[in-house]
């Protein structure tokens, strides 16, 4: 009986969510909305730990947290009562209604050449 306890509680606790999947990724940073957009401002997300605030393209806040079935990929946005799926990488997320957002990285100049 004790063996199937112990089974029992290894299996359990290699598969809960832990928060520290939740925070393997950081996905603060800007981001540019690339399909069914609602404005043309970029949009922003500053995590802190598992939390996240979120600023839209339309100019609209909310926070955001990690989702309670699939802490590593996915993130909960309170405002719009709807979920959104990351990519591994974090450069792209997809919300529920369809939209996306590209991260949107400062382009990176060559190193300027020194004349002589």
């Amino acid at each position: 009986m004790k063996c199937v306890a112990l089974v029992i509680a290894v299996v359990t606790t290699a598969l809960a969510p832990t928060t520290l999947s939740a925070q393997a990724l950081n996905l603060t940073g800007v981001y540019k909305c690339v399909q069914m957009c609602r404005g043309n401002l970029p949009a922003q997300i500053t995590q802190n730990g598992t939390e996240l605030n979120v600023l839209t393209e339309a100019g609209q806040p909310s926070r955001a947290w990690p989702d309670w079935y699939w802490p590593a990929s996915r993130i909960w946005i309170d405002a719009f009562n709807q979920s959104a799926v990351y990519s591994p990488d974090g450069m792209l997320i997809q919300f529920d209604n369809g939209t996306i957002w590209q991260r949107d990285l400062p382009a990176v100049l060559p190193p300027a050449r020194r004349r002589r």
